[in-house]
């Protein structure tokens, strides 16, 4: 196979169509939450939304009476909560029939359709489904396909999951300088217009490297029919489904960025800035660039250190641990900023992207490359769409269940509870780290 810079030639197709898919959805994330509380959800524009009145009632039916604020952060949080569960569908898709590559080119399609639907008020809902729809399409299958570039042994393996992190982040930098400014600049729509543009270029790369890319493993029904797991492929799945528990504790308080800290840097920040003389304002849509830009700076430092610390490196589940008690340390410093009262420096905003993001390097792509490397090779994609549950019950359901919570609650007891959630799975995976660590072995 050939190679480019040591890594197969589809690593790269992968970095850049993951880049520009990533710049959708960051550019779409930075602006769904502040966009619906702002200005849709509004009198004057929210009674042209089709299905509000029927999406509402069923918010209120289950949750009670919400506030715009509310509404909008569980439309925001269910949004998030149902990208991150479709990835079942997609892996369960190409495992049995479509392959990797056609489930992953279909869901650039439906999402580039979903990303030009949301510059119309109107179609908001159905725009939505047909986001969710394809990004489970598309999400499990590209990186299904990093890990079918490589042996399972193979040393490159770690390193072209975090280049491939790095394109995810690098997507996710530059989406609030393109989407979120023209949306917070030149209007709303623009900013899902430029989304739905960096769909179509996702797709354009994707086929341009067909050729490059790995071959689609053969679906089950072809190859084995109803095989049973083996025990050691039971037990590997067992350890993965109980790592789901505080994954998903952790993903809650990620996931805060788009929904609370967005509302936090427009509302509770003094944005001014002066640099050599000029004074000015930083858009509240930018703050969202500093945890990828940080991935973007940190992931290959911190990953040449574990390739020099080889064996002496730290195990998967102490890496998570470590990720998990940096987000802890990012929400008491915002709770410390937030009992300062008044309106808080951006520096106290940017200290916080930092150290959460930090944390993140340590969970996100070591966590995404251990269930890639253990999981049965026939079930491959199903697998990777497991480690996407975290997100759905965490970075979804449960983030808008704790961001209810913040029209309600002393900003600084917010954040100490968030802080709280992160330690209590950090706790977890402590406690599990001993008793797994030997079916983890076996299973690599």
């Amino acid at each position: 196979m050939k190679t480019l810079f040591g890594h197969p030639r589809g690593l790269a197709v992968l970095f850049g169509t993951e880049m520009w898919e990533r710049l959708s959805f960051y550019g779409m994330r930075a602006l769904l939450a502040a966009y619906l509380a702002k200005y849709l959800l509004l009198p004057g524009h929210v009674e042209g939304v089709l299905l509000e009145p029927q999406v509402k009632s069923t918010f209120e039916f289950i949750l009670g009476a919400l506030t715009v604020q509310q509404f909008a952060s569980w439309i925001y949080s269910v949004y998030l909560a149902l990208i991150y569960a479709s990835p079942l569908l997609g892996g369960w898709l190409a495992d049995r029939w479509w392959g990797q590559r056609f489930t992953a080119m279909t869901g650039m399609v439906l999402m580039a359709f979903g990303h030009f639907m949301m510059a119309s008020e109107a179609l908001l809902f159905p725009a939505l489904a047909l986001l969710i729809l394809g990004g489970g399409l598309f999400k499990t299958n590209t990186s299904a396909q990093v890990g079918l570039l490589y042996d399972r042994n193979d040393p490159r393996r770690d390193g072209g999951f975090t280049i491939f992190y790095v394109g995810i982040n690098l997507g996710a930098f530059l989406a609030p300088f393109i989407c979120g400014t023209l949306g917070e600049e030149a209007g709303w729509h623009y900013g899902f217009a430029a989304a739905g543009v960096g769909l179509l270029c996702a797709l354009g790369v994707y086929l341009a490297g067909w050729k490059y890319l790995p071959p689609d493993v053969r679906p089950v029904r072809e190859v084995s029919g109803k095989t049973p797991l083996t025990p050691q492929e039971r037990r590997t799945v067992f350890v993965l489904l109980l790592l789901v528990l505080p994954l998903t504790l952790y993903w809650a308080c990620n996931e805060q960025q788009g929904n609370t800290i967005a509302f936090w840097s427009i509302d509770h920040t003094n944005r001014g800035i002066s640099f050599f003389g000029w004074h000015g304002e930083i858009p509240w849509t930018w703050f969202q660039s500093f945890n990828p830009f940080v991935i973007f700076v940190g992931a290959p430092l911190l990953a040449a250190w574990w390739r020099r610390q080889g064996s002496r490196q730290p195990s998967p589940t102490n890496k998570m641990i470590t990720g998990c008690l940096l987000m802890t340390a990012a929400n008491l410093l915002m709770a410390w900023s937030a009992w300062q009262g008044g309106v808080a420096s951006w520096l106290w905003l940017a200290a916080y992207f930092v150290i959460m993001t930090i944390g993140e390097v340590m969970v996100y792509p070591v966590g995404l490359s251990l269930y890639s490397r253990v999981a049965p090779a026939r079930f491959t994609g199903l697998i990777v769409g497991i480690y996407f549950l975290p997100n759905f019950l965490g970075g979804g359901f449960l983030q808008g269940w704790l961001a209810s919570f913040w029209e309600r609650m002393d900003k600084a007891l917010f954040f100490v509870m968030i802080a709280g959630v992160a330690a209590l799975a950090a706790l977890i995976i402590w406690l599990l780290e001993r008793p797994l660590r030997p079916l983890l072995k076996e299973a690599a």
